[in-house]
């Protein structure tokens, strides 16, 4: 009867989105790390332009905390209750099964690498 009463609970919770599963807690916080990291290797990228023109280091500075500021604003806007129960059938907060869970797809960032010449 306690495990019931339990079991009950568990179910009542997870109904009023007070609890949710760990494997959607991994799936957020993989998105957030996920852009997080995209974000971060395209800080080179950025700023190398920007700064390669400048020869105070207050104004190299200024740029580089600049963008590192944004990055971490966009991680500051991440919001998990609209991710949180994602996978649950149902849920009054989920697109009804898009691809929202899917993995994403991964490629570099940065410049292209050269291309090596094969014998002439």
């Amino acid at each position: 009867m306690e495990a019931d009463a339990a079991l009950a609970e568990l179910e009542l919770l997870k109904a009023k989105r007070e609890l949710v599963s760990a494997e959607d807690v991994k799936a957020a916080w993989a998105d957030v790390l996920s852009a997080m990291k995209a974000k971060m290797m395209a800080l080179p990228t950025i700023c190398a332009p920007m700064c390669a023109v400048e020869t105070e280091i207050n104004v190299i500075q200024n740029i580089l905390e600049g963008q590192v500021t944004e990055a971490l604003d966009e991680l500051s806007a991440y919001r998990p209750q609209e991710h949180a129960g994602r996978t649950v059938a149902g849920n009054s907060g989920s697109d009804g099964g898009s691809k929202a869970a899917t993995k994403a797809k991964r490629s570099r960032v940065g410049r292209p690498r050269k291309a090596s010449v094969v014998g002439s």
